[in-house]
């Protein structure tokens, strides 16, 4: 299918310039129509005067209401709709007088009244300018709806994005407290080789972590590496015990997920797996794409849920006691996918615990890890010096 080389711009994007386009392209119409009538009456071509003059009033008047209407359309509606009826009443009859003087004149004296030939050209100004005022008033109002409705989905794209922002933002501050107990406990035992190695992969982790914006999303390769930078700390804690295995196919590594969507996987994994068994425990990761899918499979060796506790509770148990646990990972893919996304816990009987992930296939670039989150929409024109209105005229030429 081929593509436009230009992206057409809308045509109410300047509402100046559309109302005058309109106005020209309204009352050329009329001037057409008006012709071709008195045309197909046999009147003469001189008739075309009188024509042009019927043409210039209604454009005049209605580029006089329109000023008028600007100002009425944001009343309560009682108050715009009687001054409107009000205002084009009196509009038709300047109109009617203005035809009906123009053919007193053209004629030169008929044996009508004046009064007759007003009535006569009143039905036909009527019909033309009610008509004008309400397309006048039908578009304004439909530019107003749409105009709400993308302020609507702005703000709802950034409250989704600060609450985005909010729950990555829960992330550092636990992880920071933790290592910087152990490298407290490394000081305190007078460990200063392993304590300074640590503050050195810490601050090699969390400079990664300033690449990537909050909110945003990155590839499954470039989280693989987050979580190698964090493994690396926590391996220098637990060392034999922790074990780990990563299992990502090429496609799946091009995949895009929300940032540090796995560590606190990992981490509790750790604390669950690692720390609550003497021989520690192996952590796996597995990544895989499932048709226009992606699967994330976090899998511990650790001693998994005991006794009868179900999934609901585990999610629980993980958010009271590690500050954020599994209850964010929940809030942070309903925020990103809505219900397009599988998040389930298992256990088998002998042990274990595995979080299963299934979320949108969507490829992306690993050079570019917070496009996504630059895409924030901004304010439009509207939002920054109140709404303008269509059709009320300014200065200068129409375009």
């Amino acid at each position: 299918m081929a593509v436009l080389p230009f992206k057409p711009a809308p045509f109410f994007e300047d509402k100046n310039r559309a109302f005058w386009r309109l106005q020209m392209l309204g009352w050329g119409g009329a001037f057409i129509l008006r012709m071709a009538t008195s045309l197909a009456n046999e009147r003469g071509l001189d008739f075309l005067v009188v024509v042009v003059i019927f043409t210039i009033a209604g454009f005049s008047i209605s580029t006089v209401l329109s000023v008028i209407y600007n100002h009425l359309i944001n009343r309560t509606p009682l108050v715009t709709w009687t001054a409107t009826a009000l205002v084009l009443s009196g509009a038709v009859a300047v109109s009617a007088f203005i035809s009906a003087w123009t053919l007193d004149v053209y004629s030169g004296g008929s044996e009508a009244s004046f009064a007759q030939l007003m009535f006569g050209v009143f039905y036909i100004d009527l019909t033309l300018l009610g008509a004008w005022s309400g397309l006048y008033y039908a578009i304004n109002f439909f530019l107003q709806v749409e105009e709400q409705t993308d302020r609507l989905e702005r703000l709802e794209a950034q409250a989704t994005s600060a609450q985005l922002a909010m729950l990555r933002y829960q992330l550092n501050p636990h992880f920071l407290f933790n290592t910087l107990n152990s490298i407290s406990t490394l000081v305190l035992l007078k460990q200063t080789a392993p304590a300074n190695a640590m503050l050195t992969k810490l601050s090699s982790f969390l400079r990664h972590t300033l690449v990537t914006q909050p909110g945003g999303k990155v590839t499954v390769a470039q989280e693989v590496e987050t979580l190698q930078l964090y493994l690396e700390i926590e391996r220098m804690r637990f060392e034999d015990r922790l074990r780990t295995e990563f299992r990502v196919e090429d496609d799946a590594s091009r995949g895009c997920i929300p940032s540090f969507l796995l560590q606190p996987l990992v981490e509790n994994a750790i604390k669950y797996g690692v720390s609550a068994q003497e021989e520690g425990a192996r952590i796996s990761l597995a990544a895989k794409v499932i048709g226009s899918r992606l699967r994330l499979v976090v899998s511990d060796t650790g001693p998994g849920l005991q006794g009868n506790q179900n999934a609901a509770e585990a999610v629980a148990k993980s958010q009271t006691s590690t500050g954020v646990g599994l209850a964010n990972i929940v809030e942070r893919l309903s925020q990103a996918y809505g219900e397009d996304h599988l998040f389930a816990i298992e256990t088998p009987p002998d042990g274990g615990f595995t979080v299963t992930i299934e979320i949108p296939y969507e490829r992306g670039d690993e050079e570019e890890p917070a496009a996504d989150a630059q895409k924030l929409p901004r304010p439009s024109p509207v939002e920054k010096g109140g709404r303008p209105t269509f059709g009320t005229p300014q200065t200068g030429a129409p375009a």
